[in-house]
């Protein structure tokens, strides 16, 4: 992308600036197909193919295509007949003014990053406090995740389950094919090809992304491998998701009346739709991140869930960690936990123990798959950071504040006099004065935040300090530990180890967590979050515990260690009793050592939990009372706890897998014995 630099780089690999009528002759159109491991065909070379083979529409003529896109005067931007077609369909659609093929280069990026900041959608920051940095302010409308918006369209309401919004699929189209009709009329068309994952790699995916946001384009550009080498594997005959996205606001109506640009332009009716058997993905009237950035949540987890169900892997929200112990040991974990809960700090965390140390391979999501030899390995799909500002800085998460050094776009956050951003959190004193993230004067006494709760920063994970040297691994990291997390003040212990792989299971269908400015609702109210993949699951929550036991059986004893953790958990009254941030580096140290075999577990009723003088607690000011409390476990309240996950596991009728509702049984059992 269009940023730049403290020093010197190496050649940027998506600084391609090929033009259509530079690249080597045009490759034939033949289409192959994927196979599992046993040689099964999973799935078609190209989505149109698999649309074809259910007759839903002719093979498109490569000849009449062109045609067709010279009739209108858009570029013909690839060789790939199906790529072509689709994307021809969807113009004829919305209607836009003109059609740009995005290469990924970082000129193509200086253009929009220009056209925004003349467009007044963007600011352009002191490039002395922030070098190749921006500032985008949405509508307060368009703040968040909309949930309530966001539809799987399963052909069977019970595929999509009871914690997601389930719509009929044709019902859908139709009603799409209504809002999306003119949806770019005045606008540009931009494709977006990109790959989730290294490209070309063993775990990796293809998609392409069409949208009418000049944002959207720039962003995807930190946060995927976008541009002219994910087209070229397209090309070659690649499997690839479809993507559409439109903010709903034309500029032109259907009498052919002109409106003026906005800052943000969005629309208060949004879709946020996934149709996992077809791999397709269309978002409407939002330009936010999640809603907007369609390779991360909609494709990375909802779509992606569904084809890791298919095809024997897992497409989860996780982070992954290298954590390399005194012995010189790496060990790579893969942590769960929902959004705003702690997942960045994690990610990036610098140890604070003697000879211990941390690199960062992701921060949000992970895709798991079994290698040959039974070992489950992840790649972090992402290739930037979209990672929430308020409460990072320097004291809480250094690492984080040193990636933001520049080439980043911030939206929602402050803006300080000097050009440079703020958000809360960022420093212990607050500036006398800036401009809010609404565009508003603000003082420390206006009485609101300046920087929205859910406000963002992107980035590419590249300028973290502790990335790790295999975090682009195309065929993954090995993975021997998972662990679980929420935001408990109860219940819950600081850390404790899963018996086996199907108490790992129940661990993480059972996770709770307090509500987060992450998403809309009531921020505070607790709420179970299985997997921290509640919003995210393409298909049935239950089918998707039942899956990640299949995944267990097949890596039997090489499947990875489970953990639990809570850095939440408080005292009567009311403050925490873990120090929490760098000093999760002890909880972290302790898994390592059960891995290691070097830490000491006892077994109380729901796991096994430190062992006395396990857990390295030197230096550290944390009395006796507290310690006791981090690990607690109150019979009364954990029997009521298993009512409450009966009642959960309830909704999901007879779906719920038999092993996890014997570990409830199991439970209740070691509570009253």
């Amino acid at each position: 992308m269009a940023f730049s630099t403290r020093e010197p780089k190496p050649t940027d690999p998506r600084d391609d600036t090929m033009t259509m009528t530079q690249r080597p002759s045009a490759r034939a159109a033949a289409q192959t197909s994927r196979t599992d491991d046993e040689g099964t065909d999973i799935r078609p070379a190209s989505p149109s193919g698999d649309r074809q083979a259910q007759g839903r529409e002719p093979a498109p003529s490569r000849l009449a295509v062109a045609q067709a896109y010279a009739e209108h005067g858009w570029d013909l931007g690839t060789t790939d007949a199906a790529l072509a077609a689709w994307v021809l369909e969807v113009a004829e659609l919305t209607q836009p003014d003109e059609i740009v093929w995005c290469d990924g280069s970082r000129a193509e990026a200086d253009r929009l990053f220009k056209l925004q900041v003349a467009n007044g959608q963007l600011i352009k920051l002191n490039p002395e406090w922030r070098p190749g940095s921006y500032l985008a302010r949405t509508d307060p409308k368009d703040v968040a995740r909309v949930e309530a918006r966001t539809f799987i369209c399963s052909e069977s309401e019970e595929d999509a389950g009871p914690t997601n919004n389930w719509r009929d699929p044709a019902e859908m189209r139709a009603e799409l094919k209504g809002v999306f009709a003119g949806s770019m009329r005045g606008r540009t068309m931009y494709i977006v090809p990109f790959s989730m994952g290294p490209l070309g790699g063993s775990i990796s995916q293809l998609g392409v992304e069409i949208t009418d946001s000049p944002y959207v384009v720039v962003s995807m550009g930190i946060m995927t491998r976008m541009g002219r080498r994910a087209l070229d594997l397209i090309e070659d005959g690649r499997t690839w998701v479809r993507t559409v996205h439109s903010v709903g606001y034309p500029l032109v109506d259907a009498e052919g009346i002109h409106r003026p640009e906005v800052a943000w332009p969005c629309n208060d009716t949004k879709y946020i739709v996934q149709y996992p058997q077809d791999r397709e993905v269309w978002s409407y009237g939002s330009g936010y991140g999640g809603n907007a950035l369609l390779g991360k949540k909609c494709f990375a987890l909802r779509i992606a869930s569904q084809m890791a169900r298919d095809e024997g892997w897992l497409a989860e929200h996780m982070l992954i960690i290298k954590v390399v112990s005194p012995a010189g040991r790496a060990h790579h974990i893969a942590a769960a936990f929902p959004s705003a809960c702690g997942k960045t700090n994690l990610a990036m965390l610098r140890s604070q123990l003697p000879g211990w140390r941390v690199e960062t391979i992701g921060d949000d999501i992970a895709w798991l798959k079994p290698d040959a030899s039974g070992r489950l390995r992840a790649i972090n799909p992402e290739r930037g950071f979209f990672g929430v500002a308020p409460g990072t800085g320097e004291s809480t998460n250094r690492s984080a504040v040193e990636t933001l050094w520049g080439n980043t776009i911030f939206t929602n956050v402050a803006l300080r006099d000097d050009g440079d951003v703020w958000w809360e959190g960022l420093t212990d004193e607050k500036p006398a004065h800036l401009i809010d993230w609404r565009g508003e004067e603000w003082t420390p006494d206006s009485g609101r935040t300046a920087a929205h709760p859910n406000s963002r920063f992107t980035v590419a994970a590249e300028q973290c300090p502790t990335i790790a040297d295999d975090w682009e691994d195309p065929d993954g990291v090995p993975i021997d530990a998972i662990v679980f997390g929420g935001r408990r003040a109860t219940n819950v212990p600081l850390v404790l180890q899963a018996r086996d792989w199907k108490h790992g299971v129940f661990l993480g269908a059972t996770i709770a967590s307090e509500q987060t400015a992450a998403a809309e609702g009531t921020v505070g109210a607790l709420r179970r979050d299985p997997f921290a993949m509640l919003p995210f699951c393409g298909y049935n929550m239950a089918d998707h515990w039942g899956h990640w036991l299949r995944i267990g059986e097949k890596l039997g004893a090489n499947a990875p260690a489970v953990f639990q953790v809570n850095w939440f958990r408080k005292g009567p009254d009311g403050s925490f009793l873990w120090p929490g941030f760098a000093e999760n580096m002890r909880v972290i140290a302790w898994i390592v050592g059960r891995l290691e075999r070097t830490a000491d577990a006892v077994d109380v009723p729901i796991g096994r939990v430190p062992a006395q003088a396990s857990l390295d607690l030197d230096g550290l000011e944390l009395s006796e009372d507290a310690l006791e409390r981090l690990f607690d476990v109150d019979q009364t309240a954990w029997l009521a706890e298993c009512d409450l996950t009966e009642e959960f596991f309830a909704r999901f009728g007879g779906r719920v897998p038999a092993a996890l509702t014997a570990e409830l049984e199991a439970l209740r059992y070691r509570l009253t014995r």
